[in-house]
């Protein structure tokens, strides 16, 4: 079993709020819109160069350039490059969904390997750990190792000779219809959506929709 990350296996905390306790405690006010903003333009751009973060160097080089972009959408007098990157990095926060702990047990007591697969820098392992997951899986695949984003097949490869099997034996589950349902098809694997939320259509035929992963081991 494949599983994407993010909006799969864990969520991301609003970072808003925490850059603006944050900031504060530097002795700087920002109203929340302004967070929210530099926070987008800095995730922007993080989701576009996710791949050059391959290993420590090239991750803190990354930060480095997400930190610039985050202090010059803040504009905030005195904050320096800097604080605004040890803001960033205190503000960033993932947690597992409720049920994901408890589903991963489960299948992984049932004798299933399950490989992450995500678009992600080189620090993927690390998040899990802090999200109580990384001892609940048997590998951990990121795009900017793999040299590139899903849903090209690179990634699904690279899960896939973690797990040891072939695309045949695999199923991979994510919330992306693009990156990870179709893209996994491509790969010649088995493709299920997680769609939390209760809209939404475009679903190809054949491929199941669970609400949360409470519902893929029944899918085993």
């Amino acid at each position: 079993m494949l599983l994407d990350v993010l909006g799969t296996l864990v969520r991301m905390e609003p970072p808003g709020p925490r850059l603006r306790a944050e900031l504060a405690g530097l002795g700087l006010e920002v109203g929340a819109a302004a967070a929210e903003a530099a926070f987008a333009a800095e995730i922007a751009y993080y989701l576009e160069h996710h791949l050059e973060g391959r290993d420590a160097g090239s991750l803190a080089d990354l930060r480095d350039r997400c930190a610039s972009v985050l202090h010059d959408a803040l504009a905030a007098p005195g904050l320096s490059v800097s604080q605004a990157r040890e803001a960033m990095l205190a503000s960033i926060r993932f947690e597992a969904y409720p049920e994901v702990p408890g589903a991963l047990a489960e299948m992984r007591e049932r004798g299933v390997r399950l490989v992450a697969a995500s678009n992600w820098d080189w620090s993927l392992p690390e998040v899990l750990e802090r999200a109580g997951l990384r001892a609940l899986l048997d590998g951990v695949v990121c795009s900017a190792v793999a040299g590139a984003a899903k849903p090209d097949a690179a990634v699904f490869s690279a899960a896939l000779a973690v797990a040891g099997c072939d695309a045949g034996e695999a199923l991979h589950a994510g919330d992306s219809l693009e990156k990870d349902v179709a893209g996994a098809r491509a790969a010649g694997l088995r493709a299920v959506l997680v769609r939390r939320d209760e809209g939404g259509g475009g679903v190809p035929s054949g491929v199941p929709v669970v609400a949360s992963l409470a519902g893929l081991p029944a899918l085993l």
